[in-house]
C-alpha cells in the first residue's frame, strides 16, 4: 500500500456505487484526502455515508458538474491530484424519457471535468506536483455502451461500441472524449465498463432491490416482456475493489472490463429473489413469485450483455469475491435490516438530511 498523500475528486460519492468507493478509499487510505462532488439528485444520499461523513480525510462537497464556471474554481480551489468520475444519470428507463438531462450530466458534465483537469495538470500549472504524483482522470462506465449481444459470445475491451438507449449513448460519448482528451492532450485516463451492478445502498428504481421492496410490502413485482433479457451481476463491493486496483495499478490511456461472470435471465434472477425472501420473511414457499407481474416491454430493450473479465484478472489479479448467489443473499438481508434507510429513500424524506447536517450545523 502506497504512503504517498493524494488529494483525491470522486464525482457521484453519494450515489449507490459511488458511496461504496468513497467508503473504501476513505478507510483504506487514511492519508488520502477524500473529496466527494455529489449534486444529490433523487439517487445521491448522503445517508448512505453516515458511517464515515466525521473521518478527517473525507470532504463532502455539493455541485453541479453541468456547472464550468463552478468546476473550474473547485479544481483551482482544491487542486485535485486525480479524479475518479462516476457522476452520472444512470437509468435507462429516465433517459427514455427525458434525454437531455442525460445528455447534460453525462456528456457536458463529463468535459467540463476533463477541461478542468487539463488546465490543472499542464506542466507547471500545478504547484504541489512531484514526480511521485501520478494525475489520473478515471472514467467508470458501463457494458451497455457495447449494445447488445444477440448471437453470442461476450464484451471484451476492444468491442466496438454500439450504445443503444440515450443512457448508453451519453456514456459513449463521454468514454471517446476522455480517451480523446488522452490521445490529444496527453491526459493521462483511464477507462473501465462494468456489468450490472448489485449491492447495499441502490436506489430501488433497478431491479434488484425494486423486487426486495415490492416482495417486502407484498406489491406487484413489474417484469419487463417475458423476462428474457439477461444481464452479468456484479456484486458492488467487488466493482469497487476492481476499481481501487485500476486506479493504483492500471496503465495509463488503457481500458479494462470488469464482470461477475454472472449470467442470468431476469425473470431466473426474480425468481431466485423470490426463494430467498419467502425463506427470509418466514412466507410459503411461492408467495413471493406470486407477485411477478409481466408488463410491456421497455423500448429498444437489448437482450444481453455479458463481459469478457479475463484482461484485469490475467495483468491484475482481480476477480469477485462472491458467487452470485452469496452476493444476492447478503444483499436482500442488508434491505430487510435497513427498512428505514428504504423508507427515507423512498418518500423522500433523505433530501432533509442535507440540510440538517450541512446547513444547520
Amino acid at each position: 500500500m502506497s504512503d504517498i498523500q493524494r488529494n483525491i475528486l470522486i464525482t457521484g460519492g453519494a450515489g449507490f456505487i459511488g458511496s461504496h468507493l468513497v467508503r473504501r478509499f476513505v478507510k483504506r487510505y487514511p492519508h488520502y484526502i477524500i473529496n466527494n462532488l455529489d449534486n444529490l439528485t433523487y439517487a445521491g444520499n448522503l445517508e448512505n455515508l453516515r458511517d464515515i461523513e466525521a473521518a478527517s480525510n473525507y470532504h463532502f462537497i455539493k455541485g453541479d458538474i453541468v456547472d464550468a464556471a463552478f468546476i473550474n474554481q473547485l479544481f483551482e480551489k482544491h487542486r485535485f491530484d486525480a479524479v475518479i468520475h462516476l457522476a452520472a444519470e444512470s437509468h435507462v428507463d429516465r433517459s427514455i424519457v427525458s434525454p437531455m438531462d442525460f445528455i447534460f450530466t453525462n456528456i457536458v458534465g463529463t468535459v467540463n471535468l476533463l477541461n478542468a483537469a487539463k488546465t490543472l495538470w499542464q506542466p507547471g500549472k500545478t504547484e504541489h506536483a512531484t514526480s511521485e504524483i501520478n494525475h489520473l482522470f478515471y472514467q467508470v462506465s458501463t457494458d451497455e455502451v457495447f449494445g447488445s449481444l444477440d448471437h453470442g459470445g461476450y464484451f471484451t475491451e476492444t468491442t466496438p461500441y454500439d450504445p443503444r438507449s440515450p443512457y448508453s449513448a451519453s456514456k459513449a460519448s463521454a468514454d471517446h472524449l476522455v480517451r480523446a482528451y488522452g490521445h490529444t492532450y496527453g491526459l493521462p485516463v483511464i477507462v473501465s465498463n462494468c456489468s450490472n451492478n448489485y449491492g447495499a445502498y441502490q436506489f430501488p428504481e433497478k431491479l434488484i432491490p425494486l423486487a426486495i421492496n415490492n416482495i417486502r410490502s407484498n406489491k406487484a413485482v413489474p417484469i419487463y416482456g417475458k423476462g428474457e433479457n439477461i444481464r452479468d451481476w456484479l456484486w458492488v463491493e467487488d466493482h469497487v475493489a476492481a476499481i481501487d486496483l485500476v486506479f493504483h495499478n492500471g496503465k495509463r490511456g488503457d481500458t479494462y472490463n470488469i464482470g461477475g461472470f454472472n449470467e442470468r435471465t431476469n425473470i431466473d434472477l426474480i425468481m431466485q429473489l423470490c426463494s430467498i425472501m419467502d425463506e427470509k420473511l418466514g412466507r410459503p414457499a411461492g408467495s413471493s413469485a406470486k407477485l411477478l407481474t409481466y408488463v410491456k416491454d421497455r423500448a429498444g430493450h437489448d437482450l444481453r450483455y455479458a463481459i469478457d473479465s479475463s484482461r484485469i484478472t490475467n495483468e491484475l489479479g482481480w476477480k469477485p469475491s462472491l458467487t452470485f448467489e452469496e452476493g444476492l443473499a447478503k444483499t436482500v438481508d442488508w434491505y430487510l435490516s435497513n427498512e428505514e434507510w428504504l423508507q427515507h429513500v423512498t418518500s423522500g424524506d433523505y433530501q432533509y438530511y442535507y440540510e440538517q447536517q450541512y446547513h444547520k450545523r
